[in-house]
């Protein structure tokens, strides 16, 4: 290589370092200005923050760091998650930082007979969600069945009312709102309170649930069914609450042997079912008991221009009887699956059953209780009734039942202690896989959002979507009392309802078989009808009113004797003028 090679080539080389060099003085510049900027930001807030306040976030605002999916990932998966062909009900939007109005939440009609559970905290959302379905499966032809523990269902059957906020919520969830009433019937328990009265015998209400009811052991509800079975067995009808106590009492006294063979009654036993039956009819609760009974035809009827009828139960009367009212709406729900054909699948449920404070229900209950519950939850299905579960957490459902409910609404969870932290685990596992961080965000939903996920048209779990849940067409208060009233007058179902009556049942004819009582055996017997006819319309009327405590006051009792007394007296200057 020569000389002048030599130095052409260092010279090309020079070149290169001189453009090198540019290069990392150009960046250099750039980084430079970077820094400077962010200074001059940093230092504009630095003085801002100086005078303002810093802005509070929402749990809401929250929800991009919730999830490790990318916002526009999450809208996406989404709108083709809940794109249904069907009619469906709309649950509410999508939440990515704030409402997707185009992101709607939704759950297929024909799925609903999947059944669901709608779960959350008190004071959460709970009841006005359980609104807006039951608004939309009205609105769709299909007849509904709620309990009103609270009264404040009851703002179903009038319109809402219009205010800023409410149309602002309704504007960003993308919702049509206009104030709509659900054709709606009201019923009561017995005829306590205002509605029309939902009785059943004690034959068709059965032992398994009594035994609940009544806070049987497993040797006490065997021997319960016994009782039952001999009374099938006797053709003695069991209606109400008297006609058990006076079969119990001549099975364990001149009836002894009629249950030798089957191994008899004990004595001890009676005695025990006795005493519980007694506490349970001080409480108020033999009106619940009798006919006529309620046929579960009423409870499918649709309006003529094909809108479904709420059925109402309003309960606020037995607020103080949960174990009651629970295992009630459980033998409507029984009464049902014995009651209606099958029909399998179909485009739209026949009836949408909704049993809020579910966890009443399965709390101390026994085995064979829970397998009922369980199996006909399993195959009423097929009969075309769907069946929402309303309570606080999963937890509160059996596995056996938990399993069995295809769509899932759940707002916010509290875990301020460690079983509610330990109930907020559990509630998570429950849920399909997903990007949120569901431990976190069931904590931060706000009042009126949930955490869902519904059974799609092909039987698979759709997204979890994070909630905005739309607002009630109805009132969000309840109904005045007048109203409710009027709509009772009105009633078709009360002439066929409204009066109890008496028949030929297991007491008149065990009476008809005992020998001759004596005057004082008369007196004595009499007298005790007179003043249980006197206790129990004066319970019905403080039902009506409401009586702060489940047992009877010294006051009541002392009525009760005072009764007894005075009727005793009267019937023995009748015998006399015999």
């Amino acid at each position: 290589m020569t000389t002048s090679d030599d130095a052409k080539l260092a010279a090309e080389e020079a070149a290169e370092a001189a453009a090198a060099a540019e290069e990392a003085a150009e960046a250099a510049r750039k980084k430079a200005d970077e820094l400077a900027q962010a200074a001059a930001a940093a230092h504009q807030q630095e003085a801002t923050a100086a005078v303002e306040p810093e802005p509070v976030v929402e749990p809401v605002e929250a929800a991009a760091s919730t999830s490790s999916t990318p916002a526009s990932d999450i809208v996406e998966i989404v709108k083709a998650g809940y794109a249904f062909e069907g009619p469906a009900l709309v649950i509410g939007a999508l939440v990515d930082g704030d409402a997707v109005p185009d992101a709607q939440v939704r759950i297929p009609l024909g799925m609903l007979n999947r059944h669901g559970l709608v779960a959350g905290a008190t004071g959460t959302g709970k009841t006005k969600t359980l609104q807006v379905l039951a608004e939309q499966v009205a609105a769709q032809g299909v007849p509904v069945f709620a309990a009103d523990i609270k009264g404040d269902l009851s703002g179903i059957a009038s319109p809402g009312v219009a205010n800023d906020k409410l149309t602002a919520r309704s504007e960003s969830i993308g919702q049509d709102w206009q104030p709509t009433a659900t054709p709606t019937e009201f019923f009561t328990l017995g005829g306590l309170g205002t509605g029309v009265p939902i009785r059943a015998s004690v034959e068709t209400f059965g032992p398994l649930l009594l035994s609940k009811v009544l806070g049987l052991n497993e040797t006490q509800e065997s021997s319960l069914n016994l009782v039952f079975h001999y009374a099938r067995e006797a053709g003695q009808p069991l209606v109400d609450l008297g006609d058990l106590r006076s079969l119990l009492t001549y099975l364990t006294g001149d009836g002894k042997a009629a249950l030798k063979e089957l191994g008899g009654l004990s004595s001890a036993t009676a005695g025990v079912i006795l005493r519980e039956l007694i506490a349970f009819a001080d409480e108020g609760a033999d009106v619940f008991f009798g006919q006529p009974e309620i046929s579960t035809s009423d409870f499918l009827r649709t309006t003529p221009d094909g809108k479904g009828i709420v059925s109402l139960l309003e309960v606020p009367s037995v607020q103080d009887k949960p174990a009651l009212f629970s295992t009630f709406l459980m033998h409507l729900l029984a009464q049902l699956f014995r009651e209606l054909p099958e029909i399998g699948d179909t485009d739209k449920p026949k009836l949408v059953f909704f049993f809020d404070e579910a966890h009443l229900l399965f709390k101390d209950a026994s085995k064979d209780f829970l397998e009922q519950v369980a199996q006909t939850v399993r195959l009423i299905r097929s009969k075309g009734v769907g069946v929402f579960f309303v309570t606080h957490t999963p937890k509160d459902v059996p596995s056996d039942v938990l399993e069995q409910l295809g769509s899932r609404i759940q707002h916010q969870l509290r875990a301020h202690t460690p079983d509610a932290a330990k109930a907020l685990k559990t509630t998570v596992s429950t849920y399909p896989h997903t990007s949120y961080d569901l431990e976190e965000v069931l904590t931060q939903l706000s009042i009126g959002e949930a955490i869902v996920t519904v059974m799609n048209e092909k039987g698979a779990p759709s997204p979890v979507a994070w909630t905005r849940v739309r607002a009630p067409l109805g009132s969000m208060e309840p109904t005045p009392a007048a109203q409710i009233e009027a709509n009772v007058s009105a009633s078709s179902l009360l002439a066929k309802y409204g009066t109890a009556v008496n028949p030929e049942s297991a007491t008149e004819m065990i009476d008809a078989n005992k020998p001759a009582a004596t005057t004082e055996e008369k007196v004595e017997e009499y007298s005790d009808r007179w003043a249980d006819e006197i206790n129990k319309r004066s319970r019905r009327g403080r039902g009506r009113a409401r009586s702060s405590t489940s047992r009877q006051s010294p006051l009541d009792r002392a009525a009760g004797e005072a009764g007894r007394t005075l009727a005793r007296e009267l019937v023995k200057k009748l015998f006399r003028r015999r």
